[in-house]
């Protein structure tokens, strides 16, 4: 037998022999990592694919719970509250017990893209109904300047505090005041809404319309991240569509210059949201 294996071994080719190395070194590897080195299922785009779909089937079988905002049991909370109280002190309380179903705890992804990609105006910019205020940090900067606007104290108490320590801390400011009765000293080049609009009494839309007119320079940006609904019967939120901001927003002469899927949405609001931006458009003079 040991003559026969010689013979074997000797009339091994020079390939063949190097084939044998992968081999060995196969079989010295730990149990886990050749399983991971011989089948590599994450790398194969087939079995990528096949993963999504499947998560894509459960979760409509299963249903996202907090997809429909009235199934959200923060969201009915806030209700109650802003049924119970005038809309002022509802929201201050809505703060003061932690009911903030709006609040992602984080800035808004898709607003942190547009910083980094440098595609905003520099200048002043506004944040209505800031809340925690992380979008008021995540737009400030050496070349713009932000005020983040509440109605509630305690909200604003709170984006004062987790925010003291920041780098850019004189390039931001937070107030406790009323959007609809404030009137600052300088208007701004950039308001961003996201959350506010929809937050608000239906039939006071045309009044936002109309302070955002007033706040925004003549050559200013108005950027509303829009989360569509449709089926709610009450609220806050509201329902919401792109048609709504458009009958406030276009007899005061803004028209949308960009609309685009908010593809960074988080996920209960997944397919539900755009980014639109608007301009003035100015009319010239025949004369």
């Amino acid at each position: 037998m040991s003559c026969l294996f010689r013979i074997k071994q000797s009339i091994l080719t020079q390939t063949q022999a190097q084939n044998l190395v992968p081999l060995r070194l196969l079989q010295a590897t730990p149990p886990f990592l050749k399983h991971q080195a011989a089948l590599s299922p994450h790398r194969n785009p087939k079995f990528r694919a096949r993963r999504m779909l499947n998560s894509r089937r459960k979760e409509e079988e299963e249903g996202d719970p907090y997809r429909d905002p009235s199934s959200n049991p923060k969201v009915t909370q806030l209700r109650e509250v802003m049924t119970s109280a005038h809309p002022s002190d509802g929201w201050e309380k809505s703060w003061e017990e932690g009911i903030v179903p709006w609040d992602l705890g984080k800035p808004t992804p898709v607003l942190v893209r547009l910083v980094q990609a440098n595609s905003l105006p520099k200048g002043r910019a506004l944040v209505p109904g800031c809340g925690t205020g992380y979008d008021v940090v995540a737009l400030a900067s050496s070349e713009r300047y932000v005020v983040g606007l509440d109605i509630s104290l305690t909200a604003v108490k709170k984006a004062q505090q987790w925010s003291a320590s920041f780098a850019n801390k004189d390039q931001f400011a937070f107030l406790a005041e009323d959007f609809f009765k404030w009137n600052p000293e300088e208007l701004f080049d950039l308001i961003f809404d996201y959350t506010f609009f929809c937050a608000i009494e239906p039939d006071m839309r045309p009044a936002w319309a109309k302070k955002i007119n007033q706040l925004l320079k003549p050559n200013g940006e108005l950027i509303t991240l829009i989360y569509l609904i449709t089926d709610q019967k009450e609220g806050p939120p509201f329902n919401n569509t792109l048609l709504d901001y458009e009958k406030v927003l276009n007899p005061l002469g803004f028209k949308a210059i960009s609309i685009e899927d908010n593809e960074l949405a988080v996920k209960p609001r997944k397919g539900r949201e755009k980014l639109v931006r608007w301009k003035r458009i100015l009319t010239q003079s025949s004369l």
